[in-house]
């Protein structure tokens, strides 16, 4: 006498479902934790972008100041580069200078993310820029930007 099980040929295929969702969840959740990681890092560089361009932004253009054209920034190009690259040296990152007329400075980074989760589809790393940028102003009582 044979027995008969309640499912008969469709018998694991309720398992083989649940694997292969299983490995998309997994991937999804993946995906979403490395945007977060690399939005953080992005986030990072234009923060260290910003502090570097201040760093820039404070080498004052001293000839033109006791000319008496006012106060502009040094535009000394490889000066100003290798002061955002000594800020920029304990993270690893170079800077590129750009100056906007006489009063504001330009600088872009860029990074790269480590990936931790999405290195098992063979992606290693992402790209990150950052950019920050710094205006001269002055004044006494409020800021004059010409």
């Amino acid at each position: 006498m044979r027995v008969r099980r309640a499912g008969g040929a469709d018998g694991g295929s309720i398992g083989v479902f649940v694997a292969i969702c299983a490995a998309g969840l997994v991937l999804m959740i993946g995906v979403v934790l490395e945007a977060g990681g690399r939005l953080r890092a992005i986030e990072t560089a234009d923060a260290q972008a910003q502090e570097a361009a201040r760093v820039i932004g404070q080498q004052l253009d001293e000839t033109a100041l006791l000319r008496g054209d006012g106060y502009l920034l040094a535009r000394d190009v490889v000066a100003a580069r290798s002061a955002a690259d000594a800020y920029l040296a304990p993270s690893g990152l170079h800077a590129e200078v750009t100056f906007v007329g006489g009063r504001t400075v330009v600088v872009d980074i860029r990074a790269e993310y480590r990936t931790t989760l999405l290195g098992a589809i063979s992606v290693r790393s992402l790209e990150v820029h950052g950019r920050g940028s710094a205006t001269l102003v002055h004044g006494v009582k409020e800021a004059e930007t010409a």
